[in-house]
């Protein structure tokens, strides 16, 4: 699925406990079938942002590392 992203969430240099805050306050705005781009998510952050997203109702689209030094991750909302 290579859909361009509705929604782009940078995260580089942020605190963890409010990327988590603030993806799910995108993620609660979104409609159905909306993409969200999130960028520059650490391993742990990462781990994290999994356990957040089960209890939503989403769909994960495609990871890539970009050079070791940041990941993106395409997520589409489904309900």
């Amino acid at each position: 699925m290579e859909k361009t992203a509705d929604y782009i969430v940078d995260f580089r240099g942020a605190i963890e406990s409010l990327t988590l805050l603030k993806l799910t306050h995108v993620f609660r705005g979104m409609k159905r079938d909306e993409v969200v781009r999130i960028v520059g998510l650490d391993p742990d952050t990462r781990s994290d942002l999994f356990k957040v997203l089960s209890a939503l109702s989403c769909e994960f689209a495609y990871e890539e590392e970009q050079d070791g030094e940041f990941c993106s991750i395409h997520i589409k909302k489904e309900n």
